[in-house]
This record gives structure tokens, C-alpha cells and sequence, in this order.
């Protein structure tokens, strides 16, 4: 039998407006539209939508897994309990990127390793290989962590060889968290040879529109003398971008940034492009 809610029905169940803090600047990028008297007000979320699951894709070494890990510390050193599935680092690794995050970021390590839990799928072919065993593990350690946030790296590791089941396994994990009132953070892999642009590249056509919004991050080679006239870069720089391509829950900022991976190792976004191109021609 359908099922069908009368609006005013949903009114309890509907989540409120409000954000996750990232530990980057992309958490002024968020925002809503608030009327104070007669007119409109642009007031930033703090972080990503509340319960948000959002697609975090680019080409290798753009810095997903630093800004996946900069999440992770910054919301267990605010008291929150994450949830992290590594699919490519094993678990080991994971914690010696997570204790340095925490150094450079100033964290108190001892509260973020209570209150990080993770899940090892790089060394298990089974959690790997088998989203329904992957997804009945997620289950049992956010209901017994009681965890508010989840984050996989990557998301495309769970359906490598097999790119045509990538929207439904997608799909599968997307309604799990929203079962499960978590906010997520999916890394995708996204193809070298799709333009950097775009953001259906990640796991094929249609992935992007599964989630509720896509972050791209991407890098540009200083190769050229007009790269080098128009960046302000020597050759052989690099210079990495980030755009919120889209997030059905709330505006959002829709210009590109330019952003560096600090020497400690951290997600640090400095201006949007068009002005960090205008301050180098100057």
C-alpha cells in the first residue's frame, strides 16, 4: 500500500538548519536566507548542512582525504562522535594521520581518539566487497558508539571493477545514513581523464545527483608562461581549487577558491580565484 503524508505531518520529523563545522573555511560558505524586518539577511550555517551527506570528489592528491580527516578531528575534539570507514589507508595508518591532524590543528588527541571509531574495510575483502556486510557494521557501531557523524574514504573504493553497480551501491549507503541521522562524508575518485569541471565523473553519471551535495577540489600544474603571468606561480607550482558544485539543502557560495595544503597538513582556503587572480596582476 502507498504511503502519503499530509505536509503539515512532516512538520516534527524535519530536520533543523544547521552546521557541521568542518575545521575550514568552507563553513562560512554555507548559508541561509533570513527576513529581519523588510528586508533579507545572508547569515552563514557554520559547516555543512546537519545531516547532510555530501560527496567530497577530485582527481588524486587534490587533498580529499585531508579535508575528510580535518572533519573527522575537528567534530571529535568538539565532543561528537564520528564514525570512520577506511576504504584505501589501513586503520593504522588512519590513526597516524588523525594524531598528526590533531597536533597541527591544536586538538586535544586523548578526546579525539575517544571519540573516533573506526572501521578497517581496506584489510577486509569482505566489507570491501560486500556493501550489505559493510552497511550491517556501520549499524552496529553507530548504534553502540552512538556516533552522530560518518565518513567513508572512499566511497569508490566499495565498487572498484565494478563501476555499473556504483549508483546503487551509492544509493544504498545514502539512504543508510539518512535512516541512521548521520552526517556524512563520502570521498569519491574522481577519473583523471573526465574535465576537472565536472563532478559526475565520481563513480560515473547520476552519483552526484544521489547525495545531497558535491564539494570539488581540484589542481591546476603551473605549466606555461601565461599559467605563470596569470597565477602569479612559478613553474612547476601548483595551484588547488575547491568549489561547492551543488548542495540541495541549503545556498551555498558557488565561486571557486583557491586553497593550499599547509606544511603540517591542513585544509587552509584563502580567497576566491578571481580575486587571488587580481591581487597577482597587480
Amino acid at each position: 500500500m502507498a504511503r502519503y503524508y499530509e505536509l503539515k505531518e512532516l512538520e516534527t520529523k524535519a530536520p533543523k538548519l544547521f552546521g557541521i563545522p568542518t575545521g575550514t573555511k568552507l563553513d562560512d560558505m554555507f548559508y541561509r536566507i533570513e527576513r529581519e524586518g523588510d528586508r533579507y539577511v545572508r547569515k552563514p550555517l557554520g559547516g555543512i548542512p546537519h545531516l547532510a551527506v555530501m560527496n567530497i570528489t577530485g582527481v588524486p592528491d587534490t587533498g580529499k582525504s585531508v579535508f575528510a580527516e580535518q572533519f573527522a578531528v575537528t567534530q571529535a575534539n568538539n565532543g561528537y562522535r564520528v564514525l570512520f570507514v577506511t576504504v584505501e589507508s589501513p586503520a593504522n595508518f588512519l590513526y597516524t594521520a588523525l594524531k598528526q591532524k590533531a597536533e597541527a590543528m591544536g586538538a586535544d588527541f586523548s578526546r579525539v581518539e575517544e571519540n573516533i571509531v573506526v572501521i578497517d574495510a581496506a584489510e577486509s575483502d569482505e566489507l570491501r566487497e560486500n556493501v550489505r556486510a559493510l552497511i550491517d557494521t556501520m549499524a552496529y557501531a553507530i548504534r553502540e558508539k552512538k556516533t552522530s557523524n560518518v565518513i567513508i574514504d572512499s566511497i569508490t573504493g566499495l565498487y572498484e571493477h565494478k563501476e555499473v553497480m556504483a549508483r546503487q551501491i551509492v544509493r544504498q549507503v545514502f539512504n543508510f545514513l539518512k535512516k541512521f541521522r548521520q552526517t556524512g562524508i563520502l570521498v569519491s575518485q574522481k577519473r583523471s581523464a573526465q574535465a576537472s569541471e565536472s563532478a559526475e565523473a565520481a563513480g560515473g553519471l547520476a552519483v552526484a545527483h544521489i547525495v545531497d551535495g558535491t564539494i570539488v577540489l581540484d589542481k591546476k600544474l603551473i605549466e606555461t608562461r601565461w599559467d605563470v603571468n596569470l597565477y602569479g606561480l612559478p613553474l612547476g607550482e601548483v595551484l588547488r581549487t575547491v568549489r561547492i558544485d551543488g548542495c540541495r539543502l541549503t545556498a551555498h557560495d558557488s565561486k571557486t577558491w583557491v586553497f593550499e595544503i599547509t606544511e603540517t597538513g591542513l585544509v587552509n582556503i584563502i580567497s576566491p580565484l578571481s580575486d587571488y587572480v587580481e591581487s597577482k596582476i597587480r
